[in-house]
């Protein structure tokens, strides 16, 4: 798979301007979020090169969904053609997503495109209470839902589990699907 490049300068300010709302530091959003104050500090200045874990346990620290840190200023017509869109890379899995909409504030909603390849699985952390995961799949095979319940799924076939526990995505073969990330 190709290398994605995270949009360093919208997540440095996304992290300053949710740091800010929440009215806490950078030392106490560091230690929620279980990371280096410097890691942190490296992040808000542009620099560095955070892993879709990282922005996660961030956004999950800040109250927030995980598409807050990564979307682009809102425009009324937007086209994402494949293969563009802000692709993030995952850190133990062969796993990237590209966030392809956020919802409008009251339907908190996200809209991501996965391409996932065999190997090892991606164990996602819970994420904010309430969320529910949504999925299609477009082309593979893939092992997904809760750590205890995971389920086989292929071409075609829609599965949802809650994604405020601890989950997985298992790719069985080269496959894509296309996520709805719901929060309430």
């Amino acid at each position: 798979m190709q290398e994605p490049a995270p949009p360093l300068a919208l997540i440095a300010a996304a992290l300053r301007r949710e740091r800010d709302r929440a009215g806490i530091s950078l030392a106490e959003l560091a230690r929620r979020a279980g990371l280096a104050k410097s890691t942190l500090s490296q992040l808000e200045s542009g620099a560095g090169n955070p892993s879709i874990e990282t922005l996660w346990a961030l956004g999950v620290a800040l109250g927030v969904p995980f598409s807050r840190l990564i979307e682009p200023p809102p425009s009324p017509v937007r086209v994402i053609r494949a293969g563009e869109g802000t692709r993030l890379r995952a850190d133990r899995a062969d796993l990237v997503a590209t966030l392809l909409a956020t919802g409008a504030p009251h339907t908190r909603r996200d809209i991501y495109l996965m391409e996932l390849e065999p190997g090892e699985a991606r164990e996602a952390e819970a994420h904010i209470p309430g969320s529910i995961e949504h999925i299609v799949v477009g082309s593979g095979r893939l092992r997904t839902g809760p750590v205890d319940e995971p389920v086989e799924v292929g071409p075609g076939d829609y599965v949802t589990f809650p994604g405020d526990v601890p989950h997985r995505y298992e790719a069985l073969e080269p496959a894509w699907v296309v996520l709805i990330m719901e929060h309430r």
